[in-house]
């Protein structure tokens, strides 16, 4: 029997100093192609919507996880970011046969799993766990936005940039900040003198 319940796993929010790792899982639907599926990061925000609706409503199944600032912290961000891939995963409402992880490692998961480097440009189920998984945590940075305004989060999405550095520096971090990513730290021991 050919493998057809294929899940792609990709996480979004590695590199951002504040908001967490956001990973989605997608089982696309073999009957129903989405055309345009790419790495999210060659896409237009506006294209991103839409093809997160369309996922959303014709892939046989999707999910998200997450791993939460607190978890970074404690963890690392290599593994709050395994972490919140084996949520996704986990938390399907349809078990996959097998697993294609973006990058170069995979988590522990109870079916086969494949990690793929660049598979989010490679492999359409990823490039789907892909769309979704940015769309979601943009959101959420544009939510964080309307509490904390003066930080552009909606601009940066809690990137490194030299905006949020400089808003960093004059007003402080927020609890949705990672105290164990040098910059925040810099920044806390700092205002601590």
């Amino acid at each position: 029997m050919p493998e057809r319940l294929i899940a792609g796993v990709d996480e979004v929010g590695r590199g951002p100093l504040a908001g967490p790792v956001i990973s989605a899982a997608v089982i696309l639907d073999p009957a129903c192609a989405i055309e345009g599926l790419a790495d999210s990061k060659v896409l237009s925000a506006k294209r991103r919507e839409e093809l997160c609706c369309q996922i959303r409503v014709s892939a046989l199944c999707w999910a998200i996880g997450r791993a939460e600032v607190e978890e970074i912290d404690v963890l690392n961000i290599l593994h709050a970011s395994l972490l919140s891939m084996r949520r996704a995963v986990l938390a399907l409402t349809i078990k996959p046969q097998k697993v294609l992880v973006d990058g170069n490692r995979c988590q522990d998961l109870p079916c086969p799993a494949e990690a793929i480097i660049k598979g989010d440009a490679t492999v359409k189920a990823i490039s789907a766990a892909s769309i979704i998984a940015k769309v979601t945590r943009d959101r959420e940075m544009r939510d964080l936005h309307d509490q904390y305004p003066d930080y552009g989060f909606d601009r940066h999405k809690g990137y490194p940039t030299r905006l949020h550095r400089e808003c960093l520096a004059k007003y402080g971090a927020t609890v949705h900040h990672r105290k164990s990513f040098r910059p925040v730290r810099d920044v806390l021991s700092i205002k601590a003198r």
